[in-house]
């Protein structure tokens, strides 16, 4: 525990970024609290209100400025990720998707053709990203993923399925994994990047989901779809290294939404439990609201400070942190669910009312705590850094 202890850092924001913050909450509580609940009831994604990103730089945060980006340092970018989900889970997947994933591995691994092409179009919101990860057969397992690909002449063959995939519907760039060797488990993993609109044999379906309807999550199909020798990103066979480094950041950016969306949660339920009365008085003054109260804005502040430090880490130089990652991760998606039954107690039979958020909250949080590895796979991870299992 002592070495974990050496790693403690000052988590004050700059005036810069407090800055950015106040701006990113107007922006959003302005231009897309409004919307949400009846994008969600017409289960609309949510086009016109990703079109006014690029004018702030929320499209390219992590993209330098030599390909259009506005790039900054990662605590900002956690702090945008944490600021647009307080409001929108899907407007602020839509930045995380495009930058911790895509935009971050074409940095890290892409060769300069990649970036020129892809870059620039992400930045402006012209190519929006989508990651083809999960697989019905294995979600959190992804080096033991069916999807194949199989070497012809001048590129590959893909098949196989994906699911739960957001943004495919609309994505202009595909960040895909698939083995080229099932045999070989991790080490056959390979990643590409391509143009959806070019892949011919690829398929997009609905995915029925209870909630996030209005990110129109989909299933994506492979049948024999052919994609270039540049759609490799790296090497193939290397892709998994990629798939973690990705994985790292973007486990970083969740985080952060869900911090975003443990926020909200308090927002909604202090006003509410100051205004609402029973048995002549307002629940506020009731000592189990308030204890409810109390544990909300303290597993909040617990869970800010953990990815906090992360994003400190992470400008600090560390280029993997995976212990942190997951205790960043972990303690978030709980309380961004705790946060939200808790909340729900507040608000009693109203909270299941088609008039109140605070419900679909929940369902939202729960999402997140199973995206970009679940609760029992972090634990996992975090038990085997502290036995010495893992290093790395």
């Amino acid at each position: 525990m002592t070495a974990l202890l050496d790693r403690m850092m000052d988590f004050d924001l700059s005036e810069d970024q407090r800055l950015v913050r106040q701006t990113v909450r107007r922006f959003a509580e302005s231009e897309i609290l409004p919307h949400v609940e009846r994008y969600e009831r017409e289960a609309r994604y949510p086009t016109e209100l990703i079109e006014k990103l690029p004018a702030l730089g929320l499209l390219g945060p992590m993209i330098p400025e030599q390909y259009g980006g506005s790039f900054t340092d990662v605590l900002t970018y956690g702090v945008i990720c944490e600021e647009l989900a307080r409001v929108d889970w899907v407007i602020a997947s839509v930045v995380s998707v495009a930058n911790s994933l895509v935009a971050g591995s074409l940095l890290r691994f892409g060769t300069q053709a990649q970036r020129d092409r892809y870059l620039p179009g992400i930045a402006r919101g012209e190519i929006l990203c989508s990651a083809c990860l999960t697989e019905p057969r294995g979600g959190t397992d992804l080096g033991n993923m069916d999807t194949t690909a199989t070497k012809v002449d001048g590129g590959w063959l893909l098949n196989g399925t994906k699911v739960f995939i957001s943004h495919a519907e609309h994505a202009r760039l595909f960040f895909i994994v698939a083995t080229i060797d099932r045999g070989r488990k991790h080490k056959g993993v390979t990643a590409f990047v391509a143009d959806p609109r070019a892949m011919k044999g690829m398929t997009i379906g609905e995915f029925p989901m209870r909630t996030l309807k209005r990110d129109n999550l989909a299933e994506v199909h492979f049948e024999d779809v052919f994609v270039p020798d540049e759609a490799v990103l790296g090497e193939p066979g290397g892709g998994f290294p990629i798939l973690g480094s990705a994985l790292d950041l973007g486990r970083y950016s969740v985080a952060a939404r869900c911090v975003g969306q443990s926020q909200r949660a308090i927002d909604l339920a202090v006003p509410y439990a100051l205004e609402r009365t029973a048995f002549g008085q307002r629940i506020a003054e009731f000592q189990l609201v308030q204890s409810k109260i109390a544990d909300m804005v303290a597993r909040t502040e617990q869970a800010r400070l953990l990815v906090y430090r992360l994003g400190r880490m992470k400008d600090a130089g560390l280029e993997r942190c995976s212990l942190e990652s997951s205790l960043a991760k972990l303690k978030a998606s709980q309380a961004a669910t705790q946060n939200a039954l808790d909340g729900m107690a507040i608000f009693g039979g109203y909270s299941v009312s088609a008039e109140y958020e605070i419900g679909r909250l929940l369902m939202e949080a729960k999402a997140l705590e199973f995206g970009e590895g679940t609760s029992d796979l972090h634990q996992k991870l975090i038990a085997e850094f502290a036995l010495g299992l893992r290093t790395s």
